[in-house]
Order: structure tokens, then C-alpha cells, then sequence
């Protein structure tokens, strides 16, 4: 089923969100000063071109006691700045795939996917992109840990 919706997504307008993040990983490269973006860029395309049976997960859910206040206030600044750079337009990209998906039966959950990575385009930074059952393990594992 996941095989059949991700075809889906890509005849519906998943190729063209998928150009558009490999765009943003290209600039990131080019632009030096950008290159810790990169990693990011190339995580959040792999979820463009395969939203179904992908998620993405932060790296703090992934690796609970590997936690560290300074690289995540690292982090928070590479979001604010790829907001500013990447963020906005590969959230409006999304949400207007997303809203012409929507506009037939068939491409509803693929919109769907769609607006859950808009959410993601504008905050990417720190998260990585693992297949549904590790998110689950990670999530399950990081609560055992809290609230031990």
C-alpha cells in the first residue's frame, strides 16, 4: 500500500516538491555558509519523495541521552535561519501541492502528507528521516526514558 501511495504521491505533484527541496540542497551546498543546512535539505527531500512509510523524527527522540543543550540551541539558529532562506517557500510549495491534491478523492491523503511536511519545511533542522517502525520504537524508548 505504501508503494502504491507514494507512486500516487509522485504523479500528483510529488516530483515537483521533490525538485524544489533538491533545489534547496543544491544552494545550500553552493552558498558556504549555508553547508550545515545541507543535512537537513537532503532528509526532509528523501520525505518529499517518499512521505509513506517515512517519518521524521528528531534526533533527540532518536538518541534520548545523547541530549545536549548547546547543539539544540545550534540548532534552533539554523532554523531560524533556513526560515528565512528555505523554510517559507518550500512551506508554500507544500501547502499549494497539498490544496491541488486535495481537489480529488484520490489525492486527499496525499495532501495530507503534504501539509505534514509544510509543518516540517519550516523547521527541519535536527531531524532525520527513519521508517515508521523506528519512529515508533524511538518514541516508545524516549518516553520509557522521561518518565522512568
Amino acid at each position: 500500500m505504501r508503494t502504491v501511495l507514494n507512486i500516487l504521491n509522485f504523479v500528483l505533484g510529488g516530483f515537483a516538491t521533490t525538485f524544489c527541496w533538491l533545489l534547496a540542497t543544491l544552494i545550500s551546498i553552493v552558498l558556504i555558509f549555508t553547508l550545515p543546512l545541507t543535512r537537513s535539505c537532503w532528509e526532509i527531500t528523501k520525505l518529499s519523495l517518499l512521505p509513506y512509510g517515512n517519518e521524521a523524527v528528531h534526533v533527540d527522540e532518536l538518541n534520548p541521552a545523547g541530549r545536549n543543550t548547546l547543539l539544540n540551541t545550534g540548532g534552533t539558529l539554523l532554523n531560524i535561519f533556513w526560515l528565512v532562506l528555505f523554510g517559507w517557500w518550500l512551506c508554500l510549495m507544500h501547502i499549494a501541492s497539498g490544496i491541488a491534491q486535495c481537489f480529488t478523492i484520490i489525492g486527499i491523503p496525499v495532501g495530507i502528507a503534504n501539509f505534514k511536511i509544510a509543518a516540517i519545511a519550516l523547521w527541519p533542522v535536527g531531524r532525520r528521516v527513519v521508517s515508521v517502525e523506528t519512529a515508533r520504537a524511538a518514541r516508545e524508548a524516549s518516553a520509557r526514558t522521561r518518565f522512568q
